[in-house]
């Protein structure tokens, strides 16, 4: 694969603290590359660095000489005088663009929301960063820099992004690298990852579920104590097993390996267990919506009649329930969480609450800190508790920060100095001190690094209560509760009995104007009628048949002997690991990303046999 740019001993100083020491790197053609590591690790400045924007203390980017880049800061700035059309497409015509099918799906996958003639100034932060996105996605660039794409996109809209970028370029052409804590997002689109940490760069073949499971197994040959990282690189190992089977499909790697690292890791949450505990907390009550509806007054000023935002809906949260929100941006998850925290009241129907419920919310904003932002982090939480009872657990105040990644110097620093994720992290441990028995979080993942949200998921999984969770971060959602539902934005609610997928099938029947029953009801077309459904392409001959059957036969063998000869490669490597033979360990890897790759081009060619049997 062809060199497209790379640094050299690149090394960044701010003050006493060394952030990237020495780092050479570089992106090849076909490098779909994710970067992972804490707040503050550095991520942001390597890609500003990679990207000519800024300059190293020491060292030098280098680039091929035609390579085109393309770069989206976390704040980037458009021309607030512009209107929308002028900052994506400057002053070309709409039939010059338009007739380009790829930037005709860009603009129909980001802003055919937004108004073409509005001012950018007058557009939200949200819609800003999707017009500076389908701005740069426009463009031909052969590297595409992403810093937090993902933020403010919804599911179908990080989803949608995730479809792009696969099928941009070639398998073997262009290349990008992107920072988020979008961990399905990673694992989607990604086929490397890089760490970065303590002023290095480790890099590891594949998406997210690849990484957590050689980082974990690097940590282990390396004896490196650390226990509570190692447990929860452990225990977000397990989820990808247990809770994800269709991820595990992908050869993203080794099953095998993955059973001996977690099998003494229990089940995230002890579901029953948990329920009983929130029964004798709560009692039978906690939150019922019965036949609610509610309406969005117009303006003073305005003719227009009240919205209905919510038509006649029944919703009600059991003890210890554990409920994932997705929808349309506009569609009234907020509001529901403001109708069951007892904030606002429905225009009919009635809101049945518990006695013994004490709710908590986790808003997007951090204002809630303000009124203790000259006290230190262990301050505001031993003002509420000294000692805290997490999972049938006893932690004190300090060990309760400390596991949500408050290091021991941290601990004692002012609230007000804290970065955004670190009031985030702060502003839910408050809200978990405060021991509520309802907790409902609105876009809890904004500001949130991987790791410390793998630390959140490991709190709330021994946390025995009500959790209402709206989110865009389908990974998280499908972590941390038990069923979704969805807003639409046509005023009723629906169940989602196959999780997130089956939302964005919904969505793309209702885009499309087809009729999806999903939940129990039907989604129409824009018109408000359901769409009769096309007919179908005729099925494969019965000559088709017996060569997918025969081909998938091939593969089945085939697949048996590459894992074959994978074992005896592992059990090698055992060897080389105990005579700490790294040259042995490097040849060894290589030939199991040969043969990864071989097992990867079977699979497809197997699932693609399944297809014409319709298996």
């Amino acid at each position: 694969m062809a060199h497209l740019l790379g640094g050299e001993n690149l090394t960044v100083s701010y003050a006493t603290r060394t952030v990237l020491d020495g780092m050479t790197l570089g992106l090849e053609e076909g490098d779909r590359i994710g970067m992972v590591g804490r707040n503050g690790d550095g991520k942001s400045t390597l890609m500003r660095l990679l990207a000519l924007r800024s300059t190293p203390d020491s060292g030098r980017v280098t680039k091929r000489g035609d390579v085109n880049i393309g770069y989206l800061d976390q704040s980037d700035v458009l021309d607030a005088d512009l209107t929308v059309g002028a900052a994506i497409v400057g002053d070309q015509a709409d039939y010059e663009w338009a007739r380009n099918p790829q930037i005709r799906e860009i603009m129909g996958g980001l802003v055919s929301d937004v108004d073409w003639h509005a001012n950018v100034h007058a557009l939200s932060g949200g819609q800003k960063r999707r017009v500076a996105l389908a701005k740069l996605l426009i463009e031909d660039h052969d590297v595409i820099m992403l810093d937090e794409p993902t933020n403010h996109l919804d599911v179908e809209g990080v989803a949608w992004l995730a479809r792009h970028l696969k099928t941009r370029w070639r398998a073997n052409q262009g290349a990008f690298l992107v920072v988020t804590h979008d961990r399905w997002f990673l694992d989607e689109v990604c086929n490397k990852t890089w760490e970065i940490h303590d002023g290095i760069m480790d890099p590891f073949e594949g998406g997210y579920a690849a990484y957590v499971l050689a980082r974990a197994e690097r940590d282990r040959a390396a004896a490196v104590m650390e226990g509570k990282r190692q447990q929860l690189v452990k225990k977000e190992l397990a989820w990808l097993r247990r809770g994800a089977p269709a991820r595990t499909a992908k050869p993203k790697f080794r099953i095998e390996a993955a059973n001996a690292l977690i099998a003494d890791v229990p089940a995230p949450r002890d579901s029953m267990a948990l329920s009983k505990m929130a029964t004798a907390r709560q009692g039978k009550d906690v939150l019922d919506l019965e036949h609610v509806s509610l309406d969005l007054l117009g303006s003073a000023d305005s003719q227009d009649p009240a919205q209905k935002l919510f038509d006649n809906i029944t919703l009600r949260l059991a003890p210890g329930e554990r409920l994932g929100l997705v929808g349309v941006n506009g569609a009234g998850k907020t509001t529901l969480l403001k109708l069951l925290n007892g904030e606002i009241q429905p225009t009919s129907g009635k809101v049945k609450r518990g006695k013994t419920v004490v709710t908590a919310v986790l808003t997007q904003e951090v204002k809630e800190l303000d009124d203790v932002k000259d006290l230190r982090v262990i301050e505001v939480i031993e003002r509420e508790k000294r000692s805290f009872n997490v999972g049938g657990k006893e932690f004190s105040a300090g060990q309760l920060v400390e596991q949500l990644g408050f290091t021991n110097e941290k601990q004692w620093t002012p609230v007000r100095d804290l970065s955004g994720g670190e009031r985030r992290r702060l502003q839910l441990l408050r809200l978990l001190v405060g021991e509520p028995n309802v907790l409902m979080l609105d876009e809890p993942t904004n500001d949130l690094d991987t790791d410390t949200l793998a630390a959140v998921e490991d709190v709330l999984d021994g946390w025995p209560g009500t959790l209402v969770v709206v989110s865009h971060d389908r990974y998280l959602l499908e972590r941390v509760t038990d069923h979704q539902m969805a807003l639409l934005g046509d005023g009723k609610i629906r169940a989602l009995p196959r999780g997130v997928d089956q939302y964005l099938e919904l969505r793309e029947g209702a885009l499309a104007g087809s009729t999806i029953t999903g939940g129990g009801n039907p989604v129409t077309g824009a018109s408000g009628s359901s769409a009769p459904a096309a007919a179908g392409p005729a099925g494969p001959s019965e000559a088709e048949k017996r060569d997918a059957r025969k081909a998938k036969n091939r593969i089945d063998r085939q697949l048996g002997k590459l894992t074959q000869q994978e074992e005896k490669i592992h059990a090698q490597m055992v060897k080389s690991t105990a005579d700490n033979d790294f040259d042995a360990m490097a040849e060894q890897n290589k030939k199991l990303k040969t043969l990864a790759e071989e097992r990867e081009a079977l699979e497809l060619e197997w699932l693609e046999a399944l297809e014409v049997l319709g298996e």
